[in-house]
């Protein structure tokens, strides 16, 4: 059974060039917010409040599931959290489990048979990787359901609306989805992630991942701009 993140990154390769829709400051930091999502919505992890005794709102502590995930990519986040010396915000957690990620999860889609890897060189100097599509028949069924929910109006279950809230979250819902109209899919990518699909716990671990990386990706933008 795949993780919400590999099921992410199938969904974000294009799947006869194998390359990432999203760029290379995106992609690695929308996976590592999957983790933590995923640890959420299992019990594993949770982001605080302000009204409990941890004084900091939105910071990411272990939850109330004692035992850790058998799968490695999450039992890795679930121990990074578990071990800090203090509770990590979410932005922290996703910067210090983005590195490799995305390779490591591409890895996993080739083991199971949904992607071959295929390396090159651009100009014949700087290595590349893509990942082309091999089986897609489970792709088939993870774009059915966001399909479903998206544009026929259904109901997602909570793995579908949180593969839709982080692919929101990166502002790619249009390309997942590619014959329908872009407006209205961001509008009702909006209304699943902020809507009743989940616990409130959940939905504020989502909106805060999506935060995190919105973040993240904007610091590269903003040193760029002062810089110049």
């Amino acid at each position: 059974m795949t993780v919400i993140a590999e099921d992410l990154l199938l969904l974000l390769l294009d799947d006869d060039s194998g390359k990432p829709l999203a760029d290379s400051t995106k992609l690695p930091r929308v996976l590592a917010g999957a983790l933590v999502v995923e640890l959420a919505m299992s019990g594993s992890l949770r982001i605080t409040g302000p009204d409990e005794e941890i004084k900091k709102d939105h910071v990411v502590v272990a939850g109330s599931t004692t035992e850790a995930p058998s799968d490695p990519a999450l039992r890795r986040v679930f121990d990074l959290v578990a071990s800090a010396s203090r509770p990590m915000k979410p932005q922290k957690v996703i910067e210090k489990s983005q590195k490799n990620v995305a390779k490591e999860l591409a890895a996993r889609l080739v083991a199971q048979g949904f992607v071959t890897e295929k390396k090159d060189k651009v100009w014949g100097l700087f290595p590349t990787t893509t990942w082309p599509a091999r089986d897609t028949s489970h792709e088939k069924v993870l774009r059915d359901a966001l399909r479903s929910a998206l544009v026929d109006g259904t109901t997602p279950s909570p793995h579908t609306a949180a593969l839709i809230s982080l692919i929101s979250a990166v502002d790619l819902t249009h390309k997942v989805i590619v014959d329908a109209d872009k407006k209205q899919l961001k509008h009702r990518a909006k209304q699943i992630a902020e809507g009743e699909w989940a616990g409130a716990a959940v939905r504020k671990a989502v909106s805060d991942v999506n935060a995190a990386v919105m973040a993240a990706v904007m610091v590269p933008v903003i040193v760029s701009t002062t810089s110049s």
